[in-house]
């Protein structure tokens, strides 16, 4: 059941094109910027200032490597109350800075009152990817541990935010979603719940120890990474679960419900067709839910496709408003003890 994922002509130069495209935009437009590292500071009282609202552009250490991170505070922030955060983590061959925009998710957070995150994978400029998992094994001890990088983060910013710590999320597009999986698996007791956007499981993720609540979406006319069964690149680089294939192991491990509600997010006369199907967990609203966009490409639901070669993109929903609602639901049951 295994199936190709990069040999098929046609996303092989999809996925050229956008790789291409990346190069010329980074070169071109402030969107494919490095982000600017801030002088470190010296002392307690520097780290301990208060934020602002805007965005702040920030680094650290993890390991011996220098790793950078957005940090978007909303308007209404107060230190004196613990505020949710949500990780927007970026697809390959991007960056923080690129998924601030491709997203709009600021928008969101400044109506909502969450601290939108927007860390950078590893890579040269700004082509940065996740170690999401599923390398194969020659590859796995060469590549950079970004699970320890999102703990550090995580720690640095209850240093200088109130961070809600049962109200921590995680959100990610393609190899982001993928990395939004590794993180629910294997910092559960961190991350309260993902939300994955045209992005799968890698195969050799371990079982989490707790039931983390997941929200997916897909097109099914995804060219970069397919709806269908489990992926398997050739020559063998990673291995990935097909999307049905992730949501009824999630399902699974969650222990929801077999039979999934159903309902229609889109109307009569949208263009694209959204389906919601959600697997109930009564005991622990661990819920996993399924969205999938009939015709859909490689796009973030509700914002304007980049380029044309991604594919459709479902502008009558809004992937934001959805994972956030979803967020709401599905925070932490117990304190998490530090």
């Amino acid at each position: 059941m295994h199936r190709s994922f990069g040999i098929l002509e046609s996303n092989t130069c999809r996925l050229c094109r956008f790789l291409l495209f990346i190069v010329v935009l980074g070169s071109t437009s402030e969107l494919g910027r490095t982000e600017e590292a801030p002088t470190a500071p010296t002392d307690q009282s520097v780290i301990a200032t208060p934020l602002t609202p805007g965005d702040h552009s920030r680094y650290l250490y993890s390991g011996a490597e220098k790793r950078s991170y957005i940090l978007h505070v909303p308007p209404g922030y107060d230190p004196e109350k613990p505020t949710p955060v949500v990780l927007a983590l970026h697809g390959a061959a991007m960056n923080g800075s690129m998924m601030v925009w491709f997203t709009n998710l600021n928008k969101t957070a400044d109506a909502k009152g969450f601290l939108a995150v927007y860390p950078s994978g590893t890579g040269p400029g700004p082509l940065r990817t996740w170690n999401a998992g599923g390398l194969i094994s020659r590859l796995k001890g060469k590549k950079t541990d970004d699970v320890a990088f999102i703990g550090h983060l995580l720690d640095e910013l209850e240093s200088i935010a109130n961070v809600d710590r049962n109200r921590i999320y995680a959100c990610g597009m393609s190899n982001g979603g993928m990395m939004s999986y590794r993180l629910a698996s294997e910092m559960s007791d961190r991350i309260a719940a993902i939300a994955a956007v045209s992005g799968t499981m890698a195969m050799d993720l371990p079982e989490p120890p707790r039931a983390v609540p997941v929200l997916h979406f897909h097109g099914t006319s995804d060219g970069i990474v397919p709806y269908g069964s489990p992926i398997n690149p050739t020559p063998p680089v990673f291995q990935l679960l097909g999307v049905e294939d992730t949501v009824a192991y999630w399902a699974k491990r969650n222990g929801c419900e077999e039979e999934c509600q159903v309902d229609m997010l889109s109307r009569e006369g949208d263009k694209r067709t959204v389906t919601r199907r959600t697997y109930p967990q009564k005991a622990t609203a661990a819920d996993v839910v399924l969205v999938v966009i009939d015709g859909g490409g490689h796009t973030w639901p509700g914002r304007q496709v980049p380029v044309a070669f991604l594919g459709r993109c479902a502008r009558n929903i809004s992937a934001n408003e959805l994972i956030w609602e979803f967020f709401e639901k599905h925070p932490l049951k117990q304190n998490v003890p530090r």
